[in-house]
């Protein structure tokens, strides 16, 4: 892949203008050039947000909505662009970016199509003649700050419905796929959402919490969302917090996947081995834990034994595997030392081996216990753990046995069953008879416990980006006591 550079227009100085270097993971070489911005160049983006938003706020819902779906239409015209940059900042497989592409476009439109639904309500008032109002307005300059494991869709729902609501946007690019992140913003100015309405900011990775504090603490910005590690999402609650700012976090995960003894084991082996290795296990809804009653283990181990042994790693670039490399070595380290530290308490290794560079095979890992690494932390990669369960209740308890609580999944013949263990899973999303892998634009996407607070996504993210008022207008004439 050729070196590409990106110079930020909104960076003062472009002649000057220091850049940092994303290099492509899977052959060492300069996939991107991308302007170091610092905290004052933040800043200045963020004031340009600032002034365009009275006009973009008052445009009407119409309006907007036909900008969005240009904007969808822009994203989908640069197809190619996309897929070339995520191969090359982030290992992808072509697969995984159009994948990506398709979900963001379809995120664009469904933020259209809410611009005619941020509507109000009339309260009935005790007090003679007054008109009680409730209305929702423009929070004000949106700060989305988004990863690079699903660049494209991730990039797009820190913008989307803030747009649709009437606000401007900055979007803080990820250290790892500045490219990718620039694209989406390219594509917005492609249909005239340029001028301050939708801006990137890129950033070196050792600026990047200088840059990102600085932009909490503008006055201008009214929200922030992060999409990334709890780690960092607990620094960014803190900082939002002490300038009394809210902000809706998207964290980690450590989906669990239950079988019951009544469950469609093909069917429930296929979504296992979806939800766990699809690329390669970089999504925070991946599945982590397989909590399997002990009635149908073996069995269940299996089948889905035999169907990740089918699941060969490879070249990302050549598309003949389903799986390609992770975003670096260090997370090929992590994997590791979750595997060994499980074997070396007694777990069983059932597939995997050796990484080549950053080409790692996917890994199973049975008999795993809560005393193992791989049973709580977030491997964020190609390793999945199988947790032997005695019963439902058994299974329920291990499913929660953990901090975090994005998305789960159950596995069984029986619905209503299945609704009542969903019922108890505690997690934002849970699955019946599906992987725990599954996102659409238009539903309340999130989590609970360690995985974050607040829901993007249809009219959930109408409630999180704008700010609900409560106006009256006396229609006759006022008696006071005094």
């Amino acid at each position: 892949m050729a070196t590409v550079d990106i110079v930020a227009e909104l960076a003062s100085g472009a002649a000057t203008q220091p850049f940092f270097e994303r290099h492509d993971p899977v052959t060492g070489k300069v996939a991107t050039r991308a302007a170091a911005m610092d905290a004052a160049q933040a800043c200045a983006v963020v004031d340009q947000a600032a002034a365009a938003l009275p006009a973009w706020a008052a445009l009407g819902p119409n309006a907007r909505r036909a900008k969005l779906m240009q904007a969808a239409d822009a994203l989908d015209a640069r197809a190619d662009d996309f897929v070339d940059a995520m191969m090359g900042e982030t290992g992808a497989t072509e697969g995984w970016a159009r994948f990506n592409l398709m979900l963001a476009s379809s995120m664009l439109r469904e933020a259209g199509a809410l611009t005619t639904q941020i509507g109000g309500e009339v309260i009935p008032s005790d007090k003679p003649g007054c008109l009680a109002m409730a209305v929702r307005e423009p929070a004000g300059v949106v700060l989305g700050i988004a990863p690079w494991n699903a660049p494209i869709i991730l990039g797009v729902r820190a913008i989307a419905v803030p747009l649709a609501c009437g606000n401007t946007v900055v979007l803080k690019a990820s250290e790892q796929c500045p490219r990718v992140h620039s694209l989406i913003v390219a594509a917005c100015h492609d249909a005239g959402l340029g001028e301050g309405i939708v801006n990137i900011v890129t950033n070196a990775p050792q600026d990047a919490g200088e840059v990102v504090g600085a932009m909490i603490d503008h006055p201008a910005v009214r929200r922030v969302n992060f999409t990334g590690s709890t780690a960092v999402g607990r620094i960014i609650a803190r900082r939002a917090a002490d300038n009394l700012k809210p902000c809706l976090l998207e964290l980690g995960g450590k989906a669990p996947f239950v079988v019951l003894d009544d469950a469609d084991l093909d069917e429930a082996v296929k979504a296992a081995a979806f939800g766990a290795f699809m690329n390669q296990g970089q999504i925070c809804m991946s599945t982590e834990r397989i909590i399997v009653v002990e009635a149908v283990a073996e069995e269940f181990v299996r089948r889905f034994k035999a169907k990740v042994e089918t699941m060969a790693v490879g070249d990302p670039r050549e598309g003949k595997t389903p799986l390609g490399a992770v975003i670096d070595r260090k997370t090929v380290d992590h994997v590791s030392s979750l595997v060994a530290d499980a074997l070396g308490h007694g777990a069983d290794l059932l597939t995997g081996g050796p990484a080549d560079g950053v080409l790692m095979p996917a890994h199973v890992v049975d008999k795993v216990t809560a005393e193992m690494r791989l049973f709580r932390e977030e491997s964020f990669g190609p390793v999945v753990a199988v947790i032997r369960a005695k019963d439902e209740d058994d299974a329920i308890r291990l499913a929660n046995d953990t901090e975090y609580g994005l998305s789960g999944a159950v596995f069984t013949r029986d619905t209503v069953r299945g609704l009542r263990v969903a019922r108890q899973i505690q997690s934002g999303i849970c699955h019946i008879n599906g992987p725990t892998v599954h996102d659409e634009a238009q539903m309340p996407f999130g989590g609970v416990k360690g995985s974050g607070y607040g829901r993007f996504g249809g009219k959930a993210g109408i409630d999180a980006f704008t700010e609900l008022r409560w106006i009256t207008m006396e229609t006759q004439p006022g008696h006071y006591p005094i």
